[in-house]
């Protein structure tokens, strides 16, 4: 269930085009009127301001906002060495939160992902951090088998590559035997299940994590080729059977603690991505500073999805509502825009 509003009646692409190219003319940018139009358009709409935007005026909407925001946050910079003043320095970090997440949203959804992860393997070595390989698996598991076909093939696209040769190349053994194995798969997508099979199946993994083997080709198998609602099955059986959670037992299960961590989000993003999001939503709010990166994130690429379900995971999960908990945390058109993809109007 999708959190975006769009209002009956929309502007048409030239419109918008023509709105968001006033909003971005002369000195200084309307940021307000980006959020309203941006923010309130669904993902057919926004490629469609895209294509109009450069057949109207001859650029790429997102260079255009890249460089007229990053405009605004030299202006910023400038004031806040003039000044010394903290409201320039807290102006300039809103704006380039607010950037990356407009950028972020008039992006494809596909292109957005394959772009997310080619930054991820472009990192140093040294910053290619666990955090970081979590969101492949979560692309990886919480998107339909039609989205990741897209993803893979965009990323082939945009980077001369194929995503799974990149992987490959850029991580060690076994992560990248699993990373590629989540990335590559073609799931089947219906609700069709069979009892049989997830029992023998739970057994395979039981067996499997027994000899302390995560990266068994039959783990990865069944991990990798299973649909996403025989795998609950699966890991249903697995706790009637052996009296524990699959996670739980992956957990205790010795050996490279990486491979072990990354196959729990693998679990966790199959049987309950609302909840893997909620709590995204909660450790980027959590404690001291707020990770804006893993915020904006989880809000715009679940906005058309599922972020209803999300919100009500948070409050099950953490007896608040996440609405209030983002909007204590963060400020400025940031803030506007974040609550724009939640259903608020600004």
């Amino acid at each position: 269930m999708a959190t975006i509003r769009v209002p009956n009646e929309v502007p048409s692409p030239a419109q918008d085009s023509e709105t968001l190219k006033q909003a971005i003319r002369g000195w200084g940018t309307d940021e307000k009127a980006i959020i309203r139009v941006l923010g309130q358009r669904d993902q057919s709409q926004r490629r469609k301001i895209r294509e109009s935007f450069r057949e109207i005026y001859g650029k790429d909407l997102i260079d255009v906002l890249s460089s007229e925001l990053s405009g605004d946050f030299m202006v910023i910079i400038s004031l806040t060495f003039l000044n010394h003043d903290l409201r320039f320095f807290l102006k300039r970090c809103d704006l380039i939160e607010l950037q990356k997440a407009v950028v972020s949203w008039t992006y494809d959804p596909a292109e957005r992902d394959a772009r997310l992860v080619n930054k991820i393997l472009n990192k140093e070595k040294k910053k290619k951090s666990l955090e970081n390989l979590k969101v492949i698996v979560e692309i990886s598991c919480t998107t339909s088998p039609n989205h990741l076909i897209a993803v893979r093939k965009a990323y082939c696209s945009l980077f001369d590559s194929s995503l799974e040769e990149h992987i490959a190349s850029s991580l060690p053994f076994p992560l990248a035997k699993l990373l590629v194995t989540l990335a590559s798969t073609f799931r089947y997508d219906k609700d069709r299940t069979d009892a049989e099979v997830a029992t023998i199946e739970a057994a395979m993994l039981r067996e499997a994590i027994e000899k302390k083997q995560l990266d068994h080709d039959h783990v990865l198998y069944i991990l990798g080729t299973r649909s996403i609602y025989q795998l609950r099955e699966t890991f249903v059986a697995y706790k009637k059977n052996y009296g524990v959670t699959i996670d739980k037992d992956v957990d205790g299960c010795p050996g490279d603690a990486d491979l072990r961590s990354l196959l729990k989000v693998a679990i966790f993003c199959i049987d309950t991505p609302e909840k893997h999001f909620a709590k995204v939503v909660r450790d980027s709010i959590e404690g001291f500073g707020t990770d804006e990166d893993s915020l904006t994130r989880a809000i715009v690429t679940r906005a058309e999805i599922d972020l209803m379900k999300v919100r009500g995971e948070y409050f099950n999960m953490y007896n608040t509502s996440m609405d209030n908990a983002i909007t204590g945390d963060i400020s400025g058109d940031y803030k506007d825009f974040i609550i724009t993809l939640l259903g608020s109007k600004i």
